[in-house]
């Protein structure tokens, strides 16, 4: 295999990642959040297939469809022979049930292990926990602790912290007990909510990631009539801009889906970008888009667009 890029370091933790991570939701099969099905030899056989690409990070959680994406992915590599030594499968806890305590984590990643197949687990993010009580979280016996311990114990590599809100998510980042970041759907064309989060993670030598930056999808629409950004409506302005993108980028002989997976591949603090792929011809897609090569003019005419900061994701106070 021949790549088209270097593998980035993540951050101080001494591994690397590919400029694009395999998005692991939709191989568990999530026709609620996806509209589709993916059935389990189709995810198998695109594992192997990321496998043999320039893709070399894969991005997948505890509770993806109840386990799925992380057993299809187990079975992907063990169908390959094996995880090839430079690739880098990333993992995260979950609650069940709304049970988030330390011992949901243990338990979470004595099931990632086994479903993956992979010990020790080399990163694994603590995943939303802004829906949760944060003294909980990170009290004495919470899941904070319990993902430390488990690094110290070398049951896992490096801890992340993966999450949405970047108000709720700054105090977590503060307790200066990560070694990554991810972010998602709020450092992309038309949000910049993650701004700040990504400086001070930056600042404190983590490793960033960047996920869903199609924003849920409406940047790779095409007809129009997608009109939730982030899981929500989007604002009329942001629809506005998003419009306006459209246009510059058929201008510039380029689409709104490839501007949207190069704004983020193009960002140096960031090490990898994660895009969710549940069939084959989209890998390829997806590794063009990331290298694509657009004037700085593009980019500059694109910005001019950005809508203003009370139509992000998150501006008010929390």
């Amino acid at each position: 295999m021949t790549a088209r890029w270097e593998l980035t370091p993540l951050g101080a933790t001494g591994l690397t990642v590919s400029p694009i991570t395999l998005g692991g939701a939709p191989l568990g099969s999530m026709p609620e959040n996806f509209g589709y099905e993916v059935a389990e030899n189709d995810a198998i056989a695109l594992v192997g297939a990321v496998l043999d690409s320039d893709i070399r990070t894969i991005d997948t959680s505890n509770g993806y469809s109840a386990g799925r994406s992380e057993e299809r992915i187990g079975k992907g590599i063990a169908a390959h022979g094996g995880l090839p030594d430079d690739v880098l499968v990333i993992t995260k806890t979950d609650q069940k049930d709304g049970d988030y305590s330390g011992e949901r984590v243990k338990r979470s990643l004595d099931e990632s292990r086994e479903r993956l197949g992979i010990g020790p687990l080399p990163v694994v993010h603590l995943h939303d926990p802004e829906f949760h009580d944060f003294d909980a979280m990170t009290g004495r016996g919470g899941a904070v602790e319990a993902l430390v311990e488990a690094r110290e114990r070398g049951e896992v590599g490096h801890i992340g912290l993966a999450g949405g809100d970047v108000r709720v998510m700054s105090r977590y980042l503060e307790l200066g007990v990560f070694d990554v970041l991810l972010v998602h759907n709020r450092w992309t064309l038309v949000d910049r909510s993650a701004g700040d989060i990504i400086a001070r993670a930056t600042e404190m030598g983590l490793g960033i990631v960047n996920a869903a930056v199609l924003g849920g999808g409406i940047l790779a629409d095409t007809t129009g009539t997608n009109t939730q950004y982030g899981y929500r409506p989007a604002s009329a302005a942001t629809l506005d801009s998003i419009a306006r993108m459209r246009a510059v980028c058929e201008k510039w002989d380029t689409d709104l889906a490839t501007a949207a997976i190069r704004f983020s591949t193009r960002e140096p603090r960031i090490a990898s970008t994660i895009v969710g792929i549940s069939k084959i011809p989209r890998i390829a897609t997806t590794v063009t888009a990331a290298t694509a090569e657009l004037p700085q003019e593009f980019w500059d005419e694109l910005e001019t667009l950005v809508p203003a900061s009370e139509n992000w994701l998150d501006t008010d106070p929390v």
